[in-house]
């Protein structure tokens, strides 16, 4: 009785496992990027434009350099939560509308399960990902400026 249902879960597996891989694939052979002027700072931002982008996130990277961050641009206003499941690293969370930061999750940290989602108080269309403590290097608060132009 174990095999029958072993047979079926290993293929189920193996289709998700598979599945996986070509959207991870996929993912990074359309990787764009986005300059990101927050106050006085600047990020080269990776864009998570796409619903497999925006799942998989910062997921399994070991770091990021100091100038660098992820940009979530979901294309409307919303409450979107974001949680570190996966990461290996904190990281503040920065929500974005109307060219402003609306909210900030300072130090976020990285979890492996029953992980809590860090939702902002305000609605946003983007969210940037960059290194912990990078707000408070570069002050940036509620209210800070924000502008984007397209890289590649």
């Amino acid at each position: 009785m174990a095999r029958k249902i072993f047979k079926p879960l290993a293929i189920l597996f193996a289709l998700v496992t598979i599945l996986a891989v070509l959207i991870i694939s996929k993912s990074k052979n359309s990787t764009k990027y986005a300059t990101v002027e927050i106050g006085n700072a600047t990020v080269d931002a990776e864009i998570a434009d796409t619903m497999a982008k925006q799942m998989r996130g910062l997921m399994f990277r070991q770091t990021m350099k100091e100038d660098e961050g992820m940009l979530f641009a979901f294309g409307k206003d919303d409450y979107y939560g974001i949680w570190m499941m996966n990461m290996s690293f904190p990281i503040d969370i920065i929500w974005i509308a109307d060219d402003k930061v609306v909210d900030i999750a300072k130090d976020a940290q990285p979890c492996k399960m029953l992980c809590p989602t860090y939702v902002p108080k305000e609605k946003a269309s983007y969210v940037l990902e960059v290194n912990s403590g990078f707000s408070e290097k570069h002050g940036i608060e509620i209210g800070t400026s924000v502008k984007f132009s397209q890289l590649i």
